[in-house]
């Protein structure tokens, strides 16, 4: 059945389990490395091997201990019950300090231990530090504010106190959703995972605690800050490492705490890996559940590590952690080993896939059967842009060249807000039925992108950008093309325009921005002294042919237009080739920027130079390459005087 306690749903099955002494006693096995630890210190040799077997034999500890699913009611359990499960963990936050201060005196002062005891003792050092976190994380969730500075003075021994405020306000409300880094998306490596979440980590927190201030009104420095705490505590440990053993002591502490740190990241990877909260219709996601982390019943780990593998509930109730429920296979999925299992399992990415990636789709089929496709969610694209969520939905599931686009690009997202895209794209019931709305909004982008956005007006928007030479006129015309070149595409993929349309507005695309940049190179020659008109350029831009002409004449440009059957071919990039009249030292320059323009482009393929004789008109050229490839059409020629 299931209760409520604490303003959180739990649950209560037959296996109940009552506080005592007899239960309590297994939380105090983590205490025993204390001891292992001194003796190991003190005497070195083979007493190193009692804190290492401790650890090490994990695995065969849990097999003789078994599985563990029995709960405490949280219901009719007192607080004052569970005074010796708190005791444990406040035993083992004030020995860790003291074990570490010993520990570090008798490596670096004592002298007494050979140096390859001195590394042992470090990697001791390492695997008992990775209970910090356990620990601190459980004394940071609490009340009582001086569990909540003990807490915060643990996690700044491995160098890592603001934990403490990002994972209480910003890990535990985003969990499973884009705003988390600390939930890994489906497919992504642990490698993969930790640098931009040991980034958010600490910026994230830093930039809670400058919102939290702004809104009392007080400025970052404000003596409220928690990281003046932080900072505190950081300087303590340091200075205390640096005095007992100089310079390179710190070198092996700071080594010391970043795998301490690396644990439990991995930790946090193997907690969430996979799991998403479904985005709801009004733009909010779905509470938080039990099956929003991985569950594991593994009795001694629990015991070590005080109910570290309960975590699914944790997420759902703020008990302490003696009352965190198990969660069967029905309410959270169920990792196939321990968590220390696991976190060995995911240094191999692909191991880790093969083993985790059908127990997700599982869990996802499970909770989730209504939905078929996961693509947007596990996108790249919805982690850097969360509230974009439709439009990439929509994208994933129409248009699969689209979703490699954004998902390498998110930021191209940002275009679907311009105002130039958001006013064609009319709200429904502006017509009698949905057919009108859909004419309209076709017509709006049909009037826009073949008469209003005309090449004038193309060439007029890159001209109101501000450079000061060819190197950013070409960021400029990149950033303005890709930008333009996906509104299309998107215009293509909702029917608002034809293929036909959509490549008349790609060619512009294209002639826009290579005579902005050629221009700029123009520019650039004319300030170093060179005059006008001693050179000229020719560039002809080749699209896919598709069985038709269609064109204008305009001056000295050309434009073909595209019949495509299949709208993906508009999604092949235009080959781009120049000849350049004048010299060498011009040739190069003009094919450094039609480079620098082609790079990452989605528009154009890498520029290919075609030698020319001098005199050869452009007329010539158009008709050399349209009668030499079979398979490519002219889409635009630009012609310019530098």
């Amino acid at each position: 059945m299931r209760v409520e306690a604490s303003g959180s749903t739990v649950a209560v099955d037959g296996r109940v389990v009552e506080p005592s002494v007899a239960n309590a006693l297994p939380h105090f096995v983590p205490l025993l490395i204390f001891p292992l630890v001194v003796c190991a210190v003190v005497y070195g040799g083979w007493w190193l091997a009692g804190p290492l077997a401790l650890f090490g034999l994990t695995g065969q500890f849990d097999k003789l201990s078994g599985a563990d699913e029995r709960n405490m009611d949280p219901a009719t359990t007192e607080e004052s019950r569970l005074f010796l499960y708190k005791l444990s963990m406040w035993l083992w936050g004030f020995a860790w300090p003291v074990a570490l201060i010993f520990s570090l005196w008798q490596m670096l002062i004592a002298e007494h231990l050979a140096l390859w005891e001195v590394a042992l003792m470090a990697v001791i050092l390492a695997l008992v530090g990775q209970s910090v976190f356990i620990v601190g994380h459980e004394l940071v969730h609490r009340r009582v504010r001086w569990e909540r500075r003990l807490g915060e003075f643990l996690l700044a021994s491995s160098s890592y106190p603001h934990y403490a405020t990002e994972h209480v306000y910003i890990h535990h409300p985003h969990v499973c959703t884009p705003m988390d880094p600390g939930s890994a998306p489906k497919g992504v490596s642990l490698w993969r995972y930790l640098p931009p979440e040991l980034k958010h980590n600490l910026l994230g927190a830093w930039e809670f605690e400058q919102r939290r201030l702004a809104r009392r009104k007080h400025p970052p420095w404000h003596y409220t800050n928690a990281f003046w705490r932080y900072g505190a505590a950081i300087i303590f440990w340091y200075g205390l490492v640096l005095w007992l053993g100089g310079p390179w002591a710190l070198l092996i502490y700071m080594a010391l705490c970043g795998t301490v740190i690396f644990s439990m990241k991995t930790s946090n990877y193997v907690q969430h890996y996979g799991l998403r909260r479904v985005r709801m219709p009004s733009g909010r996601f779905e509470s938080v559940k039990p099956q929003h982390a991985w569950s594991a019943d593994y009795k001694y780990t629990n015991w070590m590590y005080y109910n570290m593998q309960r975590h699914a509930d944790h997420h759902t109730s703020s008990l302490r952690y003696p009352l965190l429920q198990h969660c069967g296979e029905s309410e959270s999925p169920q990792l196939p080993g321990s968590y220390v299992q696991m976190n060995t399992l995911a240094y191999f990415p692909k191991q880790w896939f093969a083993t985790i990636d059908p127990l997700l789709d599982r869990q996802r089929a499970q909770f989730y059967p209504e939905i078929d496709d996961w693509s947007a969610y596990d996108s790249r694209a919805f982690a850097a842009r969360p509230d974009a969520f439709d439009a990439i939905a929509e994208i994933h599931a129409a248009s699969p060249r689209l979703a490699e686009w954004i998902n390498a690009s998110p930021e191209l997202l940002d275009r679907l807000r311009d105002r130039e895209f958001t006013d064609l794209e009319l709200p429904d019931g502006i017509g009698p039925e949905p057919e009108s709305d859909a004419i309209a909004r076709r017509g709006l982008a049909r009037l826009y992108w073949t008469r209003e956005l005309s090449l004038a007006e193309m060439r007029a928007q890159l001209d109101d950008i501000a450079v000061q030479d060819s190197r950013e006129a070409v960021a400029a015309a990149l950033e303005w093309s890709n930008g333009k070149v996906f509104q299309i595409a998107v215009h293509l993929m909702r029917g608002n325009l034809s293929a036909d349309e959509a490549s008349t507005a790609r060619s512009r695309v294209a002639e826009a921005s290579i005579d902005f940049v050629l221009a700029a190179v123009g520019d650039d020659l004319t300030d170093r002294g060179r005059g006008r008109g001693q050179g000229q350029v020719a560039v002809a831009v080749l699209a896919p042919r598709s069985g038709g002409d269609q064109g204008r004449d305009r001056g000295e440009v050309a434009v073909l237009g595209l019949r495509a059957s299949d709208a993906e071919v508009l999604h092949e990039p235009l080959e781009v080739r120049f000849a350049c009249e004048g010299g060498s030292a011009l040739g190069r320059r003009v094919g450094k920027a039609l480079a620098g323009l082609s790079s990452d482009n989605l528009l154009l393929a890498p520029a290919l130079r075609v030698g020319l004789a001098d005199g050869q008109t452009l007329a010539e050229l158009a008709a050399q390459l349209q009668s030499s490839d079979s398979e490519r059409e002219m889409a635009a020629l630009v012609r310019v005087e530098v």
